[in-house]
């Protein structure tokens, strides 16, 4: 959530909580706040445990575990290639950098999160602007007249024409 988000929830929270000293019920703050039920229950609760105090943002559900020092240093290793960190190939996947966070930093991140990194700080999904040098023209000149027509099946049609979708005579 950004910051604009999350002031806005804190707003809508403190404005709950003059809802709950009127003595307002749960189901009607939800309904006009338009939350869940749910939600005004757990807040109520803070509210009562804590004041409006306990219903304030208490910031960002998480903060970047890299630092912009340490994503440098990240963008420095990445420079030097996928093979020099072990990997066979050049190519770097989000695993492999997740990977690599880890034995750099020591730092556990998602998939999903080295993603949310890379995107944050201006990287982009790239495919390579050349064939690999590696790359046979022959072996796969075979491959796609040998191989392909047996992975690649034929679509079978029923010949009165309906599909599974669609039973017979219902047209």
């Amino acid at each position: 959530m950004t910051e604009r988000g999350r002031q806005a929830r804190e707003r809508l929270r403190l404005e709950a909580a003059r809802w709950f000293a009127r003595g307002d019920q749960n189901a009607v703050i939800a309904k006009e706040f338009r939350v869940s039920l749910r939600s005004v229950q757990r807040w109520r609760r803070d509210w009562q445990a804590g004041g409006e105090t306990a219903l304030r943002s208490k910031g960002p559900a998480s903060l970047p575990l890299l630092t912009d020092e340490q994503f440098a240093v990240l963008e420095h290793e990445l420079a030097k290639g996928a093979t020099a960190h072990g990997w066979p190939d050049q190519t770097w996947t989000l695993p492999r950098i997740k990977t690599l966070i880890g034995r750099r930093f020591h730092l556990s991140y998602t998939i999903q999160g080295v993603s949310l990194l890379l995107h944050r700080h201006g990287w982009s999904r790239q495919v390579p602007a050349r064939r690999a040098v590696e790359r046979d023209p022959a072996a796969v000149a075979v491959w796609v007249k040998d191989t392909w027509p047996q992975v690649k099946r034929a679509r079978r049609r029923r010949a009165d024409g309906w599909s599974s979708k669609t039973k017979p005579g219902s047209r």
